[in-house]
């Protein structure tokens, strides 16, 4: 195992979401997540690759891990959740949210819909008028519309780490964070 603060990310798999109570008896919604030590897969260098990074195993997934510099760390060796985590660090994590399938835009978007009178009582959920006439004579890029809806990249910022228990392999984060449960999540140090 390694102890560097050069590294200021790590990653992990969402494990649950519950409440906990702090010191001052406040309740709390905590994010538990496993983080197993990552094992240094390869050591890209400037010369070579044009930045500095390490490539390491997660699970079943290789991903990266950039630097600033050069980090004498060989591959094989591991990276412990502790050495990079300490309590009270603030973290963002970035995931992938929960997929939701097709969905229409009261769902997707919050439209209240049409009115439930005046011989509409099909148009209840409809969206309604999309567009103008001839000027500009087509619908705007990015017009709020049914479709796909979730299962898209996402980063929650100012977390805190609550706990890290190196015996269990979890990190507790103080906050929801995106995605299903077993989604691999990147957590990363803020400042």
């Amino acid at each position: 195992m390694i102890n560097h603060s050069m590294i200021n990310q790590f990653y992990g798999f969402k494990i649950d979401q519950q409440q906990t109570f702090n010191n001052e008896d406040k309740r709390l919604v905590v994010t538990k997540i496993k983080v197993e030590p990552l094992e240094v897969k390869r050591v890209k260098n400037e010369a070579k690759d044009g930045y500095w990074a390490l490539q390491v195993k997660v699970g079943k997934f290789l991903r990266e891990l950039r630097l600033n510099e050069e980090l004498k760390i060989k591959p094989g060796e591991k990276i412990n959740p502790g050495s990079v985590f300490k309590k009270a660090d603030r973290v963002q994590v970035k995931g992938i949210t929960k997929g939701r399938g097709f969905a229409g835009v009261v769902k997707r978007w919050g439209f209240h819909g049409g009115p439930k009178t005046h011989g509409q009582s099909d148009r209840a959920r409809a969206p309604g008028s999309i567009g103008q006439g001839t000027s500009p004579g087509r619908v705007w890029k990015g017009k709020k519309m049914p479709g796909h809806m979730g299962n898209k990249p996402k980063t929650i910022k100012g977390l805190k780490v609550f706990k890290i228990d190196e015996d269990k392999g979890e990190l507790w984060l103080a906050g929801v964070v995106p995605g299903n449960k077993g989604g691999l999540l990147k957590i990363s140090k803020i400042g």
